[in-house]
């Protein structure tokens, strides 16, 4: 499996950007995996942004909860984010994953779980 992330760049705060994400390699089962992202600033941890699961269900950051919303595409593999009031704080490396299973609590993964190559997001004051 591999994810192809896409559509990061500079924005100027209070702007908008959509950032893809396109998998391939398992098209047959693309519907049953959970699809997030995730986020790193520098000397951060990597944090969960938003997530949209097999059945539909988000979840999103408070820090992000009504700027931005998460979305799927099933028939072409592929996971959106929209994001929209942006910050400077926002500002990050938005890695795209894609999972399911059960999760290995000490290896900190799950049975299936792929990430990928992330997308600078940057966000000017």
């Amino acid at each position: 499996v591999q994810l192809q992330a896409s559509g990061g760049g500079l924005v100027q705060a209070g702007g908008s950007l959509r950032i893809s994400c396109a998998a391939s390699g398992d098209g047959d089962t693309f519907a049953a995996y959970n699809m997030g992202w995730f986020r790193q600033a520098p000397g951060e941890r990597r944090t969960l942004v938003a997530v949209v699961g097999s059945s539909r269900y988000r979840n999103y950051a408070d820090s992000v909860k009504g700027r931005f919303t998460i979305s799927r595409d099933n028939a072409k593999n592929t996971v959106t984010l929209q994001m929209s009031s942006l910050k400077p704080e926002d500002t990050a490396v938005y890695y795209c994953r894609m999972y399911r299973g059960f999760f290995d609590t000490r290896h900190e993964r799950y049975d299936y779980d792929y990430w990928g190559q992330g997308t600078q997001v940057t966000v000017s004051s």
